[in-house]
Formats: structure tokens, C-alpha cells, sequence
């Protein structure tokens, strides 16, 4: 990134159109010239009253008069394209200067707010070499009056046009500098606010996919491994085959109801209208072992305190997802959901007598697998309320799930 501005670029002081500081200093800089404009004009004619050339002087003070302050209306109301200064203007009012000061040597100290308009509407390399000249043309002027033969007149002009070029050129860069920061500020905020955008569209999408897994996902393949199971009994055992049927109907009855309860608000519809976790916990174990023929028990340990409902419903869905595992790749003959609240932290832990797994060999299918969105959807629930997922598993010894959330947090 470049701060300054090279000696061949736009106009110094181009980018501060229509900064009010600058137009109010514009402003004075203008009355100013007005003011030396008309203090030249009257020592011409007090000194000067039967000159020929009156007519020409008050005609181009008159004309001087006018085009000043034009030109600065113009730089900084309808600045010009920064490739492309407009230099017209102030070459017009250099012209008419530089005619009344050959004309009037007293008008030589107009010059100073000439040089303002100069550094302001023309780049560096322009801009210097016209200060130059009307510092010369200003100590020629000087040295024309009668009577001031005074070697200050030759040094006074150059050290107020080097101060004030410097101090405008300094100011200029600084100007840029400060242009530049801001501009990089802004860029940065609009690419943080397009990050922030992009994280928060991605957690919403975890966030859906996740309450996808495990309301839509698991409801659906309770449906189809009942209506399985009654199609295998039909003709063999219809009462059977219509419990099934039955019971697949119940669990889209409560599918359809998470649905709606999905699209409204995301919350679980066993915790709505005031439903406690342990609640919701005790009736999901009823229902497993009810459905899948899995004997499902729940237990809870301490004093149950309030818990957020983000806590509560991460906890229900990360049972449901556990017991959907157990369901369908345990191969257990019993299950236990157990929630225990240890005075820092609450923790639910779900355990199987099935067949096992390995914990890391599982999480590598989990990356890789069509199925294995549950452990990681659940890890993720965890992680959004600063809770942990602990899977303890050996194979052929059963599982055990345990989520644990921080209470202190809450």
C-alpha cells in the first residue's frame, strides 16, 4: 500500500473536496486575497493617481477579483477527475496576476493565497515549479519599488513560499496517510463483517443440519424399520404387523409435530410449554423401549436446577442421537439414559450392553461416512455451550455416551 503521493499525480489537495474544513479554509484564504487585492489596488491609485494605466488595473483587479474566488468554487464544489486536474483556472488568474503585478509591483503580495490555489488544484511537479516562479516574479516586483532597496525583500518572499509549500506538502501527505489508514480500516471491516457473515451462515447451517439429524432423521428410520418389521409379519402375524403399523403412525404423528416445532423455533416439542429435561428424558426412555423393544431406562442423580433451554434441548437431541446409535449398531439388549447434576456441571451419559466399537476407529468413519454424523454433530452441540463428549466403548463390552455442560457458565 502507498501513502504518498507521487510528485506526478493528482492534485495535491484534490481529494479534499467537499471536506468542510477545507472549503472554510478556502474560504479564508480567499477573503484574504480579496483583502490584499483591494489594499494594492488602493495604494496604486493613492501613489499612482494620474497614471495612464489606472483603467487597466481596475479592470483586471476587477477581473482578479472574480476569477480567485471562482476558481476555488470550482476545486472544491466541482473538483475535477484526480487523473485530470483541472489547470485552466488557475492559469487564468496567474495570467491576470502576473499582468497587474508587471503593471503594479504592489500587487506582488497577492501571491500568497495564489499559492495555495496553485498547491491545491495542480499535482507536485507542477505545482513547485509555479510557486518558483511567482517567488521570483514577487522578489523582481519587490525590487522594482522606489525605495525599498533592502535585502529582506530578497529573502522574505522564498522563506514564506518554501514555508508555505512545506507546510502544505507535509499537511498534503499526511492528509493521504490518513486517507489511506481509513480507507484500509473501512476494507477491513467490510471483509470481517463478510467473514462474520460467512461463520454465522456456516453455524446456522451445522446448526440445522444437526437439528435435521436428529428430530427429522431418527424419526424417519423408526418409521421405516417398524413399517419393515410389519411388512415381514403381515402374513404371518397380522395383529403384530398392525402394532407396527401402529406405532410407525404414532412416530410420525410426533415426526410431523417436531416438524412444525422445527420450522417455528427449533426447540424439542417435549420441552415446550414448560417441560423439564428429566421429563422429557423419563418419557423418550418410555417411548424407546415402548417402539424398538429396546428396554430403556432413565435415572437421575441430584437436585435438578434450572437449566437454559439451548442446554436442555442440546442435552435431549445428543439422547435421542445416542439411542438412535444404540438402536440401530449396538445390537444391545438394554439401554440406560442417566442424568446427574454434580453441582458444577451437569452431564448425561447414555450406556448400551451392545457389541461396542472403537472410539477413534468410529471417529474416522464418522469424517468419512454417509452415517456418521451423529457423534460429531453431537461434539458440536457440546462445543457451542463450552460442554464436553466423552465416548468410552470397547469392543464387545457395550458404550458409554456422557455429555457434561458447565453450570457456572450458565
Amino acid at each position: 500500500m502507498q501513502h504518498t503521493r507521487p510528485s506526478g499525480g493528482p492534485p495535491l489537495g484534490g481529494r479534499d473536496a467537499g471536506n468542510p474544513d477545507a472549503g472554510r479554509l478556502a474560504l479564508l484564504l480567499d477573503f484574504a486575497f480579496l483583502l490584499l487585492l483591494a489594499a494594492a489596488l488602493s495604494r496604486y491609485l493613492t501613489h499612482h493617481a494620474d497614471s495612464p494605466w489606472i483603467p487597466w488595473v481596475i479592470g483586471l483587479s476587477t477581473a482578479l477579483a472574480v476569477a480567485q474566488p471562482t476558481a476555488s468554487w470550482l476545486e472544491h464544489r466541482r473538483p475535477a477527475a484526480p487523473d485530470r486536474p483541472r489547470r485552466w483556472p488557475v492559469a487564468l488568474v496567474v495570467a491576470l496576476w502576473v499582468v497587474l503585478v508587471l503593471l503594479a509591483p504592489s500587487f506582488a503580495w497577492c501571491a500568497v493565497p495564489l499559492i495555495y490555489t496553485g498547491l491545491r488544484a495542480l499535482p507536485a511537479k507542477a505545482a513547485i515549479p509555479l510557486v518558483a516562479a511567482l517567488t521570483l516574479l514577487v522578489v523582481i516586483a519587490e525590487i522594482r519599488l522606489p525605495g525599498t532597496a533592502d535585502a529582506t525583500l530578497v529573502l522574505l518572499p522564498p522563506a514564506v513560499a518554501a514555508l508555505a509549500t512545506g507546510v502544505f506538502l507535509f499537511m498534503a501527505r499526511q492528509a493521504a496517510r490518513q486517507r489511506a489508514l481509513i480507507a484500509d480500516l473501512v476494507r477491513t471491516r467490510r471483509k470481517l463483517a463478510a467473514t462474520e457473515r460467512r461463520e454465522g451462515t456456516l453455524a446456522e447451517r451445522e446448526r440445522l443440519a444437526m437439528e435435521i439429524h436428529d428430530t427429522l432423521a431418527q424419526g424417519l428410520s423408526s418409521q421405516q424399520m417398524l413399517l419393515q418389521a410389519a411388512d415381514r409379519t403381515w402374513d404371518t402375524d397380522p395383529a403384530t404387523a398392525r402394532t407396527h403399523v401402529r406405532t410407525a403412525a404414532e412416530v410420525a404423528a410426533r415426526n410431523l409435530a417436531e416438524a412444525r416445532r422445527f420450522v417455528r423455533d427449533l426447540a424439542p416439542a417435549e420441552l415446550a410449554d414448560g417441560g423439564t429435561l428429566d421429563g422429557a428424558l423419563r418419557a423418550l426412555a418410555g417411548r424407546e423401549s415402548a417402539e424398538s423393544g429396546l428396554p430403556v431406562r432413565f435415572h437421575l442423580d441430584g437436585t435438578p436446577v434450572p437449566l437454559p433451554t439451548a442446554v436442555q434441548s442440546a442435552l435431549l437431541r445428543i439422547a435421542q442421537g445416542a439411542l438412535a446409535n444404540v438402536r440401530e449398531h449396538a445390537g444391545a439388549s438394554a439401554a440406560a439414559i442417566t442424568l446427574s447434576f454434580l453441582g458444577d456441571q451437569a452431564v448425561l451419559d447414555i450406556a448400551d450392553d451392545g457389541q461396542g466399537f472403537d472410539p477413534s476407529a468410529g471417529d474416522r468413519r464418522a469424517s468419512g461416512g454417509a452415517r456418521g454424523y451423529g457423534l460429531p454433530a453431537m461434539r458440536a452441540r457440546l462445543r457451542q455451550l463450552g460442554g464436553t463428549l466423552t465416548v468410552e466403548s470397547t469392543p464387545g463390552e457395550g458404550t458409554v455416551v456422557s455429555a457434561a455442560i458447565p453450570l457456572e457458565q450458565r
